[in-house]
């Protein structure tokens, strides 16, 4: 989808996805001492950049949809924190290297040649001793789960993220999670996502 398409499925004035932080993102980031500046990559309307900034990180919200962050920004003021918030489209963004303390990339789906890069950058952007957090949908879910995207070029496994991050960070977990969701008709289903945590070096 491009921004245009995204611009119009957030339009409407109710969010989208739920006020609160993914689940993932709250387990693996909810023990980590706030340290500085965090970057929330394709932050949509901001619900885990909120989160962030109310644990005390000084967080870049970055996303190709303008209607997407003036709701970040609507939602980190109801919150009482403040955002930075980046109109940007992630294939050409270039953030200055060691700039950040925290990298989080919450379901972000590009064709692999695209995404590597964002992910590379993202990488290059994070100081020494930073942390880098992934989390997507997983190239098993059409097969073996539900919803999320179902083009396979979009899609990727937790361990070509980590091959991709070696080289700059060392790897704490690769690993495919599981997610409880609804699917149509109300039913409890199971989605796949690939997570990964890493410690820039």
């Amino acid at each position: 989808m491009d921004a245009a398409s995204w611009n119009e499925r957030y339009r409407g004035s109710e969010l989208v996805w739920k006020a609160g932080p993914n689940r993932f993102v709250e387990e693996e980031l909810a023990g980590l001492e706030p340290s500085g500046r965090a970057v929330d990559l394709a932050a949509g309307e901001g619900r885990n950049a909120v989160w962030l900034a109310e644990r005390g990180w000084e967080v870049d919200a970055v996303d190709f949809s303008g209607v997407a962050l003036e709701k970040a920004d609507r939602l980190a003021a109801e919150r009482g924190v403040r955002l930075r918030t980046v109109r940007a489209d992630l294939t050409v963004w270039a953030p200055t290297e060691a700039t950040y303390d925290l990298a989080l990339i919450a379901y972000l789906h590009l064709p692999w040649p695209e995404l590597s890069r964002v992910l590379l950058r993202a990488a290059t952007a994070v100081r020494q001793g930073g942390t880098l957090l992934l989390v997507g949908h997983h190239a098993a879910n059409p097969e073996h789960g539900h919803g999320g995207p179902q083009d396979p070029r979009v899609l990727y496994t937790a361990e070509q993220v980590a091959d991709l991050w070696r080289p700059y960070a060392d790897i704490l977990r690769a690993e495919t999670v599981t997610r409880p969701v609804k699917d149509a008709e109300g039913v409890d289903r199971t989605a796949l996502d690939a997570l990964v945590r890493a410690v820039r070096r």
